[in-house]
């Protein structure tokens, strides 16, 4: 099952290990030190590894606890995709802040992260100091909606065309690496300001994934868009304007999914600040990881040790 969690988790400059969870494992990288900030990667096909380094600069800000989420990445050890459910999602996020010893954490989450990371607060606000949402993915039906037609009216014709060709190719469908790059990159042409930085980005997805784990976790990203943005009345902004808890929400002025969907987010949370980053797109802690850092230690504060 991997490592077995500390007693007492040691004031060290990093430590990699794996927490057990119910049918799984979770793999757990901590840098720095002091109060904890749970990091919640998005995809949710991916695994935190697309975040770094960049992300590590927050470190002065606190003790950085990135994990794998189930299935995906160095937590992949055979799950059935059947087995995670959104319940199951944020009964691991809390597992690893049972893990931490802290009864309440901050969050940082990114893309699809910022969804699994309001999921959570809305469900245990009282174990959640503050949120950073960084590019945050839609919280309603309605927006996700939204986005495709974004989509469809910003890619050209040809893009599409090879994007659904590419999905039904076998080596696609077999978790072929090289293949499923030519999607990715399709996919996010226009998620960077920067077009230069595309090629770095595609390369971090898949780092500590073999064919067999692409497979699952698609078939895992799958059912969580199931459970939550295929459903007709999935909305959670209702629910956020009761949330009481310190937010940020960032987004880029070049973000490939539309500012009014990070906009909406902000407006419902009542104690949270929107923050429009200029030169950036999706990826704000690769491109513009200074002005992620004043952000996030704006909304934190100093100094990082309670």
């Amino acid at each position: 099952m991997g490592g077995r969690a500390p007693d007492a988790l040691p004031d060290a400059a990093s430590l990699e290990t794996f927490i057990p969870v119910e049918r799984g494992r979770l793999f757990v990288r901590t840098v720095g030190v002091g109060r904890p900030i749970v990091v919640v990667h998005g995809g949710p096909d991916f695994d935190h590894s697309y975040l770094l380094p960049e992300l590590d600069r927050l470190r002065d800000l606190g003790r950085l606890v990135y994990y794998d989420q189930r299935g995906r990445g160095r937590s992949y050890s055979g799950e059935d995709a059947a087995d995670i459910t959104l319940a199951s999602e944020i009964a691991d996020l809390d597992a690893v802040r049972g893990w931490l010893g802290s009864d309440r954490i901050a969050i940082l989450g990114h893309s699809w992260g910022t969804l699994l990371s309001l999921e959570y607060a809305l469900r245990h606000p009282d174990r959640v100091s503050h949120l950073a949402l960084l590019n945050p993915a839609p919280a309603s039906q309605a927006a996700i909606r939204r986005l495709q037609e974004h989509f469809a009216t910003v890619r050209p014709p040809e893009v599409q065309a090879r994007m659904a060709a590419l999905r039904a190719d076998p080596d696609f469908r077999a978790g072929d690496i090289d293949v499923e790059a030519e999607f990715l990159r399709l996919h996010f042409a226009l998620a960077l300001a920067r077009p230069e930085q595309l090629e770095e980005t595609i390369a971090r997805f898949r780092r500590w994934f073999r064919p067999e784990g692409i497979i699952a976790a698609r078939a895992i990203e799958n059912r969580l868009y199931d459970l939550t943005w295929n459903r007709e009345d999935y909305d959670l902004l209702p629910a956020l304007r009761d949330l009481e808890i310190p937010t940020l929400v960032l987004t880029g002025d070049r973000e490939f999914i539309p500012v009014a969907i990070a906009g909406e987010i902000a407006e419902a949370i009542p104690a949270s600040r929107l923050e429009i980053v200029p030169d950036c797109g999706h990826f704000s802690f690769l491109e513009q990881p200074t002005a992620v850092h004043a952000a996030v230690a704006g909304l934190l504060g100093s100094p990082a040790h309670p």
